[in-house]
């Protein structure tokens, strides 16, 4: 499995509206192991994932067959955990819910301090950064609500290094996994939500929240850079079932739009095609790294159990199922002494040369300097 992008599928359990309405209380599906699932219709349609968790599983379950990417992340690597699926069915729950059912990220803030606890002779160094994409745009978390002029986002992508980075975004400095922890619940305090009829508060944007761990080997004197990144996506949607007003509508659409780009996306690269459409919506730009990149990715889809989602619930399952096919190149971004001694030197070098150009400069305007003043002399 190494480089393959892992998916484990998730099946909420029936809602509210779902168990009050007979018509709605029916399964769709059956889980039939740990592995794979089936969807009921005129045509049974069968799906397989590295782990299905049922409507019946926990945080702490489904935490466990993830946690291990936290120490890839903090030996190096880039790591991406996201989630699909429709409106309402689970992925806020699974990646950020905090409170009495704490989700992956808050988990993973747990155990990325414990495990950086035990780095005796490592100094470890912290920082992140949050933002949400709504209505096509990049909108910093961690900067104030009050702020009077919010600078503009800007996606890079250093094809070097693999890596994506966002340009004038606010990282803020990590002391302790307490701090951490509040800088992240702050930040969603900002995210743009929405009552619809599918959910009391349905997300209207992605959120992207990445943490930056550099740490240095005391005694080799070897760094190494991680990011551990979760990417909460707003949920497809189908405007009859969700109700929203006119500018929610208007939200839908983006939404949709930015997951018809990463669909398409994840179809050239399983079709093998030379050139990958990552900058025809910010959304693709922002996860280059993580879908076809460099980066250990594992994706949720999750999914509602209703008979009523059922065309919702296949279509994230197919999606899913194209996901599953897509091979990254995880590389580990590490520098030995010798790496460091050797930038230094061509940095040292440059220098050099910088200071050379710029006394030739100087000893070409004093010699003309001097031919001037001769003339007139002569004159």
């Amino acid at each position: 499995m190494k480089g393959a992008i892992r998916v484990y599928c998730r099946v909420r359990p029936f809602s509210r509206t779902e168990t009050e309405d007979e018509s709605k209380h029916k399964m769709c599906m059956d889980i039939n192991d740990q592995m794979s699932v089936t969807v009921h219709g005129r045509v049974e349609n069968n799906y397989n994932f590295n782990s299905v968790f049922a409507a019946d599983s926990t945080q702490i379950q489904v935490f466990d067959e993830t946690k291990r990417l936290i120490q890839s992340a903090i030996d190096g690597y880039n790591v991406c955990i996201f989630a699909y699926g429709q409106t309402g069915s689970g992925k806020t729950f699974t990646i950020q819910v905090t409170d009495q059912h704490p989700g992956l990220t808050p988990r993973s803030i747990a155990e990325l301090g414990r495990l950086i606890h035990g780095m005796k002779i490592y100094t470890v160094n912290l920082s992140c950064y949050m933002v949400e994409i709504y209505k096509g745009e990049l909108r910093d978390l961690l900067l104030p609500k009050n702020v009077a002029e919010r600078p503009k986002i800007e996606v890079r992508f250093n094809k070097e290094e693999g890596f994506t980075t966002l340009k004038n975004v606010k990282i803020k400095e990590i002391k302790n996994m307490e701090q951490l922890r509040d800088v992240f619940e702050k930040g969603l305090t900002g995210r743009k939500t929405r009552k619809t009829q599918m959910n009391d508060e349905s997300s209207r944007s992605h959120l992207i929240f990445s943490i930056l761990i550099e740490s240095e080997n005391k005694i080799t004197g070897k760094k190494q850079k991680g990011k551990l990144t979760f990417v909460d996506l707003a949920g497809s949607e189908n405007s009859k079932k969700t109700g929203t007003d006119k500018e929610g509508q208007a939200e839908a659409n983006e939404i949709n739009k930015s997951l018809s780009a990463l669909g398409l996306v994840i179809n050239k690269l399983v079709d093998g095609s030379t050139v990958i459409p990552y900058r025809e919506n910010i959304l693709t730009r922002v996860m280059q790294d993580s879908i076809g990149g460099n980066a250990k990715t594992l994706m949720f889809v999750n999914c509602s159990p209703s008979v009523y989602n059922r065309d919702e619930t296949k279509n994230s399952l197919e999606y899913a199922k194209r996901v599953k096919q897509i091979t990254n190149n995880p590389l580990l971004n590490l520098e030995s002494k010798a790496l460091q001694r050797a930038k230094n030197q061509v940095k040292f070098q440059h220098e050099m040369l910088e200071g050379l150009k710029h006394l030739i400069q100087e000893s070409n305007k004093a010699a003309e300097m001097g031919a001037i003043i001769k003339k007139i002399e002569e004159e």
